[in-house]
Protein backbone atom coordinates (compact mmCIF):
# COMPACT_ATOMS: atom_id res chain seq x y z
CA UNK A 1 0.00 0.00 0.00
CA UNK A 2 1.37 3.39 -1.21
CA UNK A 3 2.21 5.96 2.07
CA UNK A 4 -0.39 8.65 2.11
CA UNK A 5 0.68 12.06 0.28
CA UNK A 6 1.45 14.33 1.82
CA UNK A 7 0.88 18.63 2.92
CA UNK A 8 2.94 21.31 3.98
CA UNK A 9 1.81 21.33 8.25
CA UNK A 10 0.87 17.42 7.73
CA UNK A 11 -0.09 14.24 6.22
CA UNK A 12 -3.45 14.67 3.35
CA UNK A 13 -6.90 14.12 5.32
CA UNK A 14 -9.50 12.00 3.51
CA UNK A 15 -12.57 14.30 2.17
CA UNK A 16 -14.71 13.43 5.90
CA UNK A 17 -11.69 15.14 7.71
CA UNK A 18 -12.14 18.92 8.36
CA UNK A 19 -10.87 20.71 10.81
CA UNK A 20 -13.46 22.41 13.76
CA UNK A 21 -12.26 24.19 16.35
CA UNK A 22 -11.61 21.37 19.16
CA UNK A 23 -8.36 21.61 17.08
CA UNK A 24 -5.60 24.87 17.94
CA UNK A 25 -4.72 27.15 14.77
CA UNK A 26 -0.71 26.79 13.48
CA UNK A 27 0.38 29.89 12.29
CA UNK A 28 2.73 29.10 8.96
CA UNK A 29 3.76 32.11 7.45
CA UNK A 30 2.81 36.01 7.64
CA UNK A 31 2.41 38.72 5.09
CA UNK A 32 2.28 42.54 5.16
CA UNK A 33 -0.15 44.26 3.28
CA UNK A 34 -0.63 47.69 4.29
CA UNK A 35 0.26 50.19 6.94
CA UNK A 36 -0.12 48.33 10.19
CA UNK A 37 -1.91 45.43 7.86
CA UNK A 38 -0.94 41.96 7.96
CA UNK A 39 -1.96 39.13 6.67
CA UNK A 40 -1.49 35.83 9.12
CA UNK A 41 -1.63 31.73 7.15
CA UNK A 42 -3.44 29.55 9.24
CA UNK A 43 -2.89 25.54 8.84
CA UNK A 44 -4.71 22.93 11.33
CA UNK A 45 -1.64 20.06 12.84
CA UNK A 46 -3.23 17.35 12.08
CA UNK A 47 -3.79 18.63 8.28
CA UNK A 48 -7.63 18.78 8.73
CA UNK A 49 -8.84 20.82 5.47
CA UNK A 50 -10.86 24.18 5.82
CA UNK A 51 -14.81 24.02 5.63
CA UNK A 52 -16.72 27.57 6.13
CA UNK A 53 -18.57 30.09 3.87
CA UNK A 54 -16.90 32.61 2.00
CA UNK A 55 -17.27 36.05 3.77
CA UNK A 56 -17.59 34.06 7.67
CA UNK A 57 -15.61 34.80 10.25
CA UNK A 58 -13.62 33.04 13.40
CA UNK A 59 -12.85 34.39 16.89
CA UNK A 60 -9.78 34.38 17.78
CA UNK A 61 -8.34 33.97 22.01
CA UNK A 62 -5.49 35.72 21.79
CA UNK A 63 -2.62 34.93 24.86
CA UNK A 64 -2.41 38.78 25.20
CA UNK A 65 -0.51 40.16 29.12
CA UNK A 66 -3.18 39.66 31.73
CA UNK A 67 -5.03 36.80 30.09
CA UNK A 68 -7.04 35.63 26.74
CA UNK A 69 -8.72 38.36 24.53
CA UNK A 70 -11.38 37.14 22.58
CA UNK A 71 -11.22 38.62 19.20
CA UNK A 72 -13.58 38.38 16.25
CA UNK A 73 -12.05 38.25 12.39
CA UNK A 74 -13.47 37.79 9.16
CA UNK A 75 -11.60 35.03 7.20
CA UNK A 76 -9.71 36.41 4.31
CA UNK A 77 -9.42 33.28 2.53
CA UNK A 78 -11.53 31.21 -0.08
CA UNK A 79 -12.88 28.07 0.92
CA UNK A 80 -11.93 26.64 -2.59
CA UNK A 81 -8.34 26.68 -1.03
CA UNK A 82 -9.08 24.50 1.88
CA UNK A 83 -5.19 23.59 2.87
CA UNK A 84 -4.70 26.76 4.83
CA UNK A 85 -7.59 30.02 6.28
CA UNK A 86 -6.30 33.48 6.02
CA UNK A 87 -6.86 36.38 9.05
CA UNK A 88 -5.59 39.66 7.71
CA UNK A 89 -5.52 42.28 10.69
CA UNK A 90 -5.95 46.16 11.32
CA UNK A 91 -4.17 47.78 13.94
CA UNK A 92 -5.84 51.15 15.13
CA UNK A 93 -5.25 53.71 17.02
CA UNK A 94 -6.12 51.35 20.53
CA UNK A 95 -5.86 48.26 19.14
CA UNK A 96 -5.22 45.47 21.76
CA UNK A 97 -5.68 41.89 19.45
CA UNK A 98 -4.70 43.15 16.20
CA UNK A 99 -1.74 44.77 17.71
CA UNK A 100 -0.75 42.01 19.31
CA UNK A 101 -0.87 39.46 16.52
CA UNK A 102 1.27 42.02 14.66
CA UNK A 103 4.03 42.30 17.40
CA UNK A 104 4.05 39.08 19.05
CA UNK A 105 2.37 36.13 16.00
CA UNK A 106 4.98 34.47 14.42
CA UNK A 107 5.49 31.02 12.22
CA UNK A 108 4.91 27.86 14.90
CA UNK A 109 2.56 29.66 17.01
CA UNK A 110 -0.68 27.83 17.96
CA UNK A 111 -3.93 29.77 18.54
CA UNK A 112 -7.66 28.25 19.73
CA UNK A 113 -10.34 29.45 17.45
CA UNK A 114 -13.90 29.15 17.67
CA UNK A 115 -16.29 29.08 14.58
CA UNK A 116 -16.31 29.53 11.78
CA UNK A 117 -19.94 31.95 11.96
CA UNK A 118 -21.47 34.38 10.70
CA UNK A 119 -24.10 34.40 7.53
CA UNK A 120 -22.65 37.83 5.53
CA UNK A 121 -21.80 35.29 2.62
CA UNK A 122 -22.55 35.48 -1.15
CA UNK A 123 -23.21 31.19 -1.17
CA UNK A 124 -26.71 30.23 -1.48
CA UNK A 125 -28.15 33.51 -2.37
CA UNK A 126 -29.57 33.45 -6.24
CA UNK A 127 -28.19 36.73 -7.45
CA UNK A 128 -25.36 36.74 -10.16
CA UNK A 129 -25.10 40.76 -10.11
CA UNK A 130 -22.97 41.65 -6.94
CA UNK A 131 -22.17 45.08 -5.71
CA UNK A 132 -19.20 45.05 -2.72
CA UNK A 133 -19.12 48.00 -1.13
CA UNK A 134 -16.26 47.84 1.54
CA UNK A 135 -13.93 50.26 3.65
CA UNK A 136 -10.63 49.81 4.65
CA UNK A 137 -10.32 46.13 6.61
CA UNK A 138 -13.98 45.75 5.67
CA UNK A 139 -12.57 44.83 2.18
CA UNK A 140 -11.54 40.94 3.72
CA UNK A 141 -14.73 39.25 2.96
CA UNK A 142 -15.36 41.12 -0.08
CA UNK A 143 -11.74 39.37 -1.04
CA UNK A 144 -12.82 35.89 0.39
CA UNK A 145 -16.47 35.53 -1.82
CA UNK A 146 -14.60 37.12 -4.61
CA UNK A 147 -11.84 34.47 -4.76
CA UNK A 148 -14.26 32.15 -4.35
CA UNK A 149 -16.44 33.34 -7.53
CA UNK A 150 -13.18 33.34 -9.65
CA UNK A 151 -12.59 30.27 -8.16
CA UNK A 152 -15.27 28.29 -9.50
CA UNK A 153 -14.58 29.51 -13.06
CA UNK A 154 -18.08 31.13 -14.02
CA UNK A 155 -19.70 34.42 -15.18
CA UNK A 156 -19.88 36.75 -13.10
CA UNK A 157 -20.96 40.36 -12.56
CA UNK A 158 -19.32 42.33 -9.94
CA UNK A 159 -18.62 45.94 -9.17
CA UNK A 160 -16.23 45.97 -6.51
CA UNK A 161 -15.92 49.48 -4.17
CA UNK A 162 -13.42 49.73 -1.95
CA UNK A 163 -12.30 52.96 -0.18
CA UNK A 164 -9.29 54.10 1.63
CA UNK A 165 -7.16 56.92 3.10
CA UNK A 166 -4.77 56.63 0.53
CA UNK A 167 -3.54 54.72 -2.42
CA UNK A 168 -0.85 52.65 -0.33
CA UNK A 169 -3.85 51.64 2.45
CA UNK A 170 -6.04 49.97 -0.37
CA UNK A 171 -5.44 46.36 0.79
CA UNK A 172 -5.57 43.44 -1.55
CA UNK A 173 -5.39 45.72 -4.19
CA UNK A 174 -2.89 43.57 -6.52
CA UNK A 175 -4.47 40.47 -5.88
CA UNK A 176 -7.90 41.98 -7.05
CA UNK A 177 -6.69 43.26 -9.88
CA UNK A 178 -4.65 40.11 -11.17
CA UNK A 179 -8.12 38.42 -10.68
CA UNK A 180 -10.28 41.30 -12.41
CA UNK A 181 -7.32 40.94 -15.10
CA UNK A 182 -7.60 37.03 -15.98
CA UNK A 183 -11.49 37.22 -16.07
CA UNK A 184 -14.06 39.36 -17.37
CA UNK A 185 -17.06 40.51 -15.41
CA UNK A 186 -14.86 41.99 -12.09
CA UNK A 187 -15.31 45.71 -11.72
CA UNK A 188 -13.00 47.35 -9.80
CA UNK A 189 -13.80 50.67 -8.23
CA UNK A 190 -10.97 52.47 -5.71
CA UNK A 191 -12.30 55.94 -3.61
CA UNK A 192 -9.14 57.53 -1.13
CA UNK A 193 -9.29 60.13 0.82
CA UNK A 194 -6.23 62.09 -0.64
CA UNK A 195 -3.32 60.60 -2.35
CA UNK A 196 0.17 59.15 -1.27
CA UNK A 197 2.93 62.04 -1.53
CA UNK A 198 4.44 62.44 -4.13
CA UNK A 199 2.61 60.26 -6.58
CA UNK A 200 -0.11 60.94 -8.36
CA UNK A 201 -3.85 59.42 -8.58
CA UNK A 202 -6.45 59.50 -10.82
CA UNK A 203 -9.26 57.21 -9.58
CA UNK A 204 -12.12 58.54 -7.30
CA UNK A 205 -11.33 61.08 -4.39
CA UNK A 206 -13.17 62.39 -1.76
CA UNK A 207 -16.14 60.42 0.46
CA UNK A 208 -18.26 57.90 -0.43
CA UNK A 209 -21.73 59.35 -2.02
CA UNK A 210 -24.83 58.39 -3.89
CA UNK A 211 -22.98 60.46 -7.09
CA UNK A 212 -20.17 57.87 -6.57
CA UNK A 213 -22.40 55.27 -6.66
CA UNK A 214 -24.37 56.19 -9.10
CA UNK A 215 -21.54 56.61 -11.81
CA UNK A 216 -19.75 53.48 -10.39
CA UNK A 217 -22.48 51.17 -10.55
CA UNK A 218 -25.30 52.98 -12.88
CA UNK A 219 -27.37 49.61 -12.14
CA UNK A 220 -27.55 49.30 -8.67
CA UNK A 221 -30.66 48.81 -8.11
CA UNK A 222 -30.33 45.59 -9.48
CA UNK A 223 -26.96 44.27 -7.75
CA UNK A 224 -27.20 42.66 -4.17
CA UNK A 225 -25.17 44.49 -2.30
CA UNK A 226 -22.67 43.58 0.47
CA UNK A 227 -21.22 46.05 2.66
CA UNK A 228 -18.58 46.13 5.06
CA UNK A 229 -16.32 48.77 7.24
CA UNK A 230 -16.58 50.95 9.85
CA UNK A 231 -20.22 51.51 11.76
CA UNK A 232 -20.21 55.04 10.27
CA UNK A 233 -19.49 53.85 7.40
CA UNK A 234 -22.33 51.27 6.94
CA UNK A 235 -24.39 53.53 8.11
CA UNK A 236 -23.81 56.39 5.53
CA UNK A 237 -24.25 53.36 2.48
CA UNK A 238 -27.45 52.79 4.02
CA UNK A 239 -28.99 56.01 4.26
CA UNK A 240 -27.44 56.73 0.73
CA UNK A 241 -29.09 53.38 -0.88
CA UNK A 242 -32.24 54.36 1.39
CA UNK A 243 -32.76 57.91 -0.05
CA UNK A 244 -31.90 56.00 -3.59
CA UNK A 245 -34.82 53.71 -3.84
CA UNK A 246 -33.15 50.67 -3.09
CA UNK A 247 -34.90 47.62 -2.08
CA UNK A 248 -33.13 46.80 1.34
CA UNK A 249 -34.19 43.73 1.10
CA UNK A 250 -31.34 43.03 -1.21
CA UNK A 251 -28.33 44.71 1.60
CA UNK A 252 -26.62 42.54 3.69
CA UNK A 253 -23.93 44.15 5.60
CA UNK A 254 -21.04 42.50 8.18
CA UNK A 255 -21.71 42.95 11.85
CA UNK A 256 -19.95 40.81 14.88
CA UNK A 257 -22.77 42.01 17.23
CA UNK A 258 -26.23 41.65 17.34
CA UNK A 259 -28.98 44.29 17.02
CA UNK A 260 -30.44 45.39 20.35
CA UNK A 261 -34.27 45.24 19.74
CA UNK A 262 -34.59 46.74 22.72
CA UNK A 263 -33.76 50.03 22.08
CA UNK A 264 -35.70 51.75 20.21
CA UNK A 265 -34.17 53.75 16.95
CA UNK A 266 -33.88 57.55 17.67
CA UNK A 267 -35.56 59.89 15.91
CA UNK A 268 -33.48 60.74 13.03
CA UNK A 269 -32.88 57.13 12.33
CA UNK A 270 -36.47 56.94 10.96
CA UNK A 271 -36.35 55.74 7.27
CA UNK A 272 -38.78 56.02 4.50
CA UNK A 273 -41.49 53.42 4.00
CA UNK A 274 -42.72 52.59 0.66
CA UNK A 275 -46.32 51.01 2.03
CA UNK A 276 -46.71 54.77 3.67
CA UNK A 277 -48.22 57.82 3.09
CA UNK A 278 -47.33 60.91 3.37
CA UNK A 279 -48.52 64.09 2.91
CA UNK A 280 -46.37 67.58 1.46
CA UNK A 281 -47.75 71.36 1.91
CA UNK A 282 -46.26 74.33 -0.05
CA UNK A 283 -47.04 77.16 1.89
CA UNK A 284 -46.49 80.14 -0.08
CA UNK A 285 -48.28 78.44 -2.86
CA UNK A 286 -51.48 77.17 -1.44
CA UNK A 287 -50.26 73.88 -2.84
CA UNK A 288 -50.86 70.38 -0.86
CA UNK A 289 -50.42 66.51 -2.11
CA UNK A 290 -50.25 63.52 -0.88
CA UNK A 291 -47.44 60.92 -1.72
CA UNK A 292 -45.44 58.20 -0.80
CA UNK A 293 -42.93 58.24 1.73
CA UNK A 294 -40.45 56.70 -0.83
CA UNK A 295 -41.03 60.13 -2.98
CA UNK A 296 -38.48 63.05 -2.90
CA UNK A 297 -39.61 66.25 -2.06
CA UNK A 298 -38.65 67.95 -5.42
CA UNK A 299 -40.39 65.05 -7.03
CA UNK A 300 -43.77 66.56 -5.05
CA UNK A 301 -42.80 69.71 -5.90
CA UNK A 302 -43.24 69.17 -9.86
CA UNK A 303 -46.10 67.28 -9.41
CA UNK A 304 -47.96 69.62 -7.76
CA UNK A 305 -46.85 72.44 -9.38
CA UNK A 306 -45.01 73.90 -6.87
CA UNK A 307 -41.82 76.37 -7.52
CA UNK A 308 -38.96 74.71 -5.87
CA UNK A 309 -35.72 74.95 -8.61
CA UNK A 310 -33.47 72.12 -9.28
CA UNK A 311 -29.79 71.19 -10.61
CA UNK A 312 -27.94 68.18 -9.61
CA UNK A 313 -30.57 66.24 -8.32
CA UNK A 314 -27.89 64.47 -6.12
CA UNK A 315 -27.74 67.04 -3.30
CA UNK A 316 -24.70 68.52 -4.43
CA UNK A 317 -25.31 71.93 -6.08
CA UNK A 318 -27.89 73.32 -3.36
CA UNK A 319 -30.26 74.76 -5.65
CA UNK A 320 -33.07 72.98 -4.90
CA UNK A 321 -32.47 74.40 -1.04
CA UNK A 322 -35.72 75.10 0.95
CA UNK A 323 -37.36 75.53 4.31
CA UNK A 324 -39.22 73.03 6.33
CA UNK A 325 -41.66 74.47 8.69
CA UNK A 326 -42.63 71.55 10.35
CA UNK A 327 -42.61 68.17 10.03
CA UNK A 328 -39.68 65.18 9.77
CA UNK A 329 -37.71 64.16 6.29
CA UNK A 330 -35.13 61.65 6.17
CA UNK A 331 -32.42 63.98 3.66
CA UNK A 332 -29.19 62.13 2.63
CA UNK A 333 -27.10 64.29 0.84
CA UNK A 334 -23.32 64.85 -0.54
CA UNK A 335 -22.53 68.22 0.74
CA UNK A 336 -25.03 70.44 -0.84
CA UNK A 337 -25.77 72.16 2.03
CA UNK A 338 -24.43 73.06 5.83
CA UNK A 339 -24.84 72.14 9.46
CA UNK A 340 -25.68 75.41 10.07
CA UNK A 341 -28.63 75.47 7.21
CA UNK A 342 -29.86 72.28 8.44
CA UNK A 343 -30.36 73.62 11.85
CA UNK A 344 -31.89 76.80 10.42
CA UNK A 345 -34.49 73.54 9.12
CA UNK A 346 -33.37 73.84 5.63
CA UNK A 347 -33.46 70.78 3.61
CA UNK A 348 -32.55 69.80 -0.59
CA UNK A 349 -35.79 68.81 -1.67
CA UNK A 350 -33.83 66.32 -4.41
CA UNK A 351 -32.89 64.37 -2.02
CA UNK A 352 -35.16 64.42 1.18
CA UNK A 353 -38.34 62.33 1.63
CA UNK A 354 -41.18 63.33 4.16
CA UNK A 355 -41.79 61.13 7.02
CA UNK A 356 -45.75 61.35 7.81
CA UNK A 357 -46.87 65.41 7.30
CA UNK A 358 -44.52 67.79 5.98
CA UNK A 359 -45.00 71.54 5.11
CA UNK A 360 -42.26 73.48 3.26
CA UNK A 361 -42.26 77.48 3.05
CA UNK A 362 -41.96 77.28 -0.54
Amino acid sequence: MNAPATLPGGPRPSPASWWTDAEPLECVASLPEAPDVVTFSFQSPSGALFHFLPGQFLTLELPVPGGPLLRTFTISSSPSRPTSLTITVKAQDGSIGARWMIDNLVKGMTLKAHGPAGNFTCAGRPSRKLLFISAGSGITPMNSMMTWLYDSGREMDIVAVNCARRPSEIIFRQRMETMASRMEGIDLKWVVSGPDPYKPWTGYQGRFNQLMLGLMAPDYLERDVYCCGPDAFMQAVREALTGLGFDMERYFQESFHPPAPEEPAPAEDVVPDEESRAEVVFASSGLSARCNETDTLLNVARAAGAPIPSGCTFGVCGACKTKKVEGQVHMVHNGGITEDDIEAGYVLACCSHPIGKVVLEA
